[in-house]
């Protein structure tokens, strides 16, 4: 019985490392000849961040889908009066302090600010990219302060939702006083964690910034804040119109 070679020589100079030849394809590897994996694009970055802030960001609005539920249905719920033994409507609707409106107008200006952080960014980026291949100079983009301005205006925001606690407080709504007022509480202070989430990130994009990292990691950086921050905005006009209308 005839066998064959499970192997076959291929006679090709075409694959040797010589100057006329076909390199081998190199895995893991740079064109340092240094091992390692390359770098996915800006783009393909860029998507990916976006993506994981999207997947970041569904358990925050399902948490305040589910406050907005309770705080819908506790409103029509009774509560057993012992000293009556009745069933009483103890749901006070709670004026909210003028200053809310006031913080309001701070953190929709600090989301432009930091849009127009965003867009520099990513401008400044786009110029990277374009100087980058050879005999071509596009110049440098200029360096406003949106970014640290956004980040003055969020710690306004935060300090002034302090002081509307503080009014509350000072007209006796404590956290407990009544479920209306516990709900004030609730809202606002969970959307205040949260947005402290975002000025801390913008401290990082600050720290990038003064370490000199390459311009796309800080554009992606400001990118995935600013929609952060854009979101937390439309969070806070929700939660007041809630609990401003929602009686």
């Amino acid at each position: 019985m005839a066998s064959f070679p499970t192997t076959i020589p291929v006679d090709d100079s075409r694959i040797s490392s010589g100057d006329g030849g076909i390199r081998p394809p190199i895995r893991n590897g740079g064109d340092d000849g240094h091992p390692g994996r390359e770098l996915p694009d800006y783009r393909t970055r860029l998507r990916r961040a976006r993506l994981g802030l999207l997947v970041a960001l569904t358990p925050v609005l399902m948490l305040f889908v589910s406050f907005t539920s309770a705080y819908i249905v506790r409103q029509g719920l009774p509560t057993f009066d012992p000293a009556t033994n009745t069933l009483v409507r103890d749901w006070i609707p709670v004026k909210l302090p003028t200053l809310l409106f006031f913080n309001t107008c701070i953190l929709l200006l600090s989301s432009v600010a930091m849009e127009l952080a965003r867009r520099h960014l990513n401008a400044q980026a786009a110029l990277a990219r374009a100087n980058s291949v050879p005999r071509v100079n596009l110049g440098t983009a200029k360096k406003p302060a949106w970014l640290a301005l956004t980040f003055v205006l969020g710690f306004c925001f935060l300090f002034g939702q302090w002081l509307a606690w503080r009014q509350l407080a000072a007209r006796g709504f404590y956290v407990s006083t009544t479920p209306s007022s516990s709900f004030v509480y609730l809202l606002t202070g969970a959307h205040a964690i949260h947005l402290l989430g975002g000025v801390f990130a913008l401290g990082v994009a600050g720290i990038l910034a003064l370490l000199r990292r390459p311009v796309e990691t800080r554009s992606i950086v400001v990118d995935v804040t600013a929609w952060y921050w854009h979101f937390m905005a439309l969070l806070w006009v929700y939660i007041l119109c809630l609990l401003e209308f929602a009686h």
